[in-house]
């Protein structure tokens, strides 16, 4: 009852096994002391996370239970796929540290020369399955072949006047623009190479760069032409503009037709913008002159390695005469 102070208190009876204790103050701190800080979620084994964090490293080739890994090509190096590309970057002699081949590649031309240069160069080979290689380029089309080489070494805008200028022939550069599709950075190299370009000028930023998707695109062009790296395209192209070079803009909206083009035979920068935006403005006003490619009233653009195609087909048909 409350206020009857002759209470007992809670007392163990004498026949129990530990004996008659008063209360329980601090006899149960030890059972409220824990096990230490929660585990992470992806750390339990039951845990939702836990599974995605499995499945994500299984997707990505690691296995539990000390199955063979896939290597991880390191962030200074990139990967050269299919065997076009990976014959022209062996014929071009460009540093390879690994060669990797897919178990039981069917043989073909390319293949046995990828094999003879290998071997003539002594180059360090991996054979490993498909699905491993897959993991390893991201899925890309390799063909059964990669090259681990190190990182594109871009060019300095000036360097590619000194290119020209060994070759004996006017200037002929072209100048991408806000183009940020690898895969349209591939194929303006395609074109470059087959109709004599110098070389391309990318901006540093807010542009493709020359990677594994662009290598595979390009057929091995990105080993003959060269890229340089503009920190500023407009000045860049003001620096063109004051070595000799006209600065020729490639737009839907130009008033001039390539094809009518009286400047090609002159030592020429060519710059072509994203299909969507086209030129951006200031670009624009740095160009010596607007020119466009006449199309059927249906068709709104034509995307990037198709329209720098055509037109350096038509500066190779004026120069050729």
């Amino acid at each position: 009852m409350a206020g009857n102070s002759k209470r007992p208190g809670a007392v163990r009876k004498p026949g129990s096994k530990k004996g008659a204790q008063v209360g329980t103050g601090g006899h149960r701190r030890k059972a409220l002391e824990g096990k230490g800080p929660t585990p992470k979620a992806e750390d339990r084994p039951y845990h939702p996370a836990h599974k995605r964090k499995a499945a994500a490293e299984r997707a990505a080739g690691k296995t539990a239970g000390g199955a063979r890994r896939v290597q991880r090509v390191a962030k200074s190096h990139e990967l050269v796929v299919g065997r076009n590309s990976a014959v022209e970057a062996l014929r071009a002699q460009i540093p390879v540290s690994a060669v990797y081949l897919a178990a039981g590649i069917d043989a073909d031309d390319r293949t046995r020369e990828i094999v003879a240069a290998v071997a003539a160069r002594n180059l360090p080979v991996k054979e490993i399955r498909k699905p491993e290689l897959d993991a390893l380029t991201d899925r890309a089309v390799h063909q059964g072949v990669a090259l681990e080489v190190p990182a594109y070494s871009y060019a300095d805008p000036a360097d590619l006047l000194d290119i020209a200028a060994e070759r004996g022939d006017a200037p002929l550069i072209v100048a991408l623009d806000g183009i940020t599709d690898p895969r349209n950075l591939g194929a303006t190299l395609r074109s470059a190479g087959a109709f004599g370009v110098d070389g391309l000028v990318v901006p540093s930023r807010r542009s493709a760069g020359v990677t594994a998707t662009a290598w595979k695109v390009s057929a091995g062009a990105a080993a003959r032409v060269p890229v340089a790296r503009a920190t500023n395209l407009v000045r860049a192209l003001q620096d063109y503009k004051k070595a000799g070079c006209f600065v020729v803009g490639l737009d839907g909206h130009g008033e001039t037709r390539i094809g009518d083009l009286e400047l090609a035979t002159e030592p020429l920068v060519v710059v072509l913008g994203s299909e969507g935006k086209g030129l951006s403005r200031l670009v624009q006003e740095t160009c010596d002159l607007v020119v466009s490619i006449p199309m059927a009233a249906a068709t709104e653009s034509l995307n990037a390695g198709t329209a720098v195609g055509i037109a350096l087909y038509e500066i190779a048909q004026r120069r050729n005469r």
